[in-house]
């Protein structure tokens, strides 16, 4: 059996899942590579994995800062929490067909 051990998975009929995810990993190619050449074959994403991604980056910090600049503050800062989690997963599946 040829190929990356992750592809190898996949041919053994596993499904590989990424439990993360973080824009810069989405708009440095990466992402694309681990599915074209590791056969990565789906992610998972939720609020706290997000909120890792926020606080282990400046990746979304204009997104934030935008947001703060709106008056959507700390007080309301569910609101501003849930457009920045809808923004990063309709960006998800574009960055795999290059689009912005």
């Amino acid at each position: 059996m040829s190929g990356s051990p992750l592809k190898q998975l996949g041919a053994l009929g596993q499904s590989v899942w990424l439990d993360y995810l973080r824009r810069d990993l989405m708009a440095s190619g990466e992402l694309r590579r681990l599915i074209e050449e590791n056969g990565l074959r789906g992610m998972t994403w939720n609020p706290s994995i997000f909120e890792k991604a926020i606080a282990d980056s400046h990746d979304y910090d204009e997104d934030i800062r935008a947001l703060a600049l709106k008056g959507e503050g700390v007080e309301k800062f569910n609101r501003p929490f849930d457009k920045l989690m809808q923004t990063q997963a309709q960006r998800s599946p574009r960055s795999l067909t290059g689009e912005p």
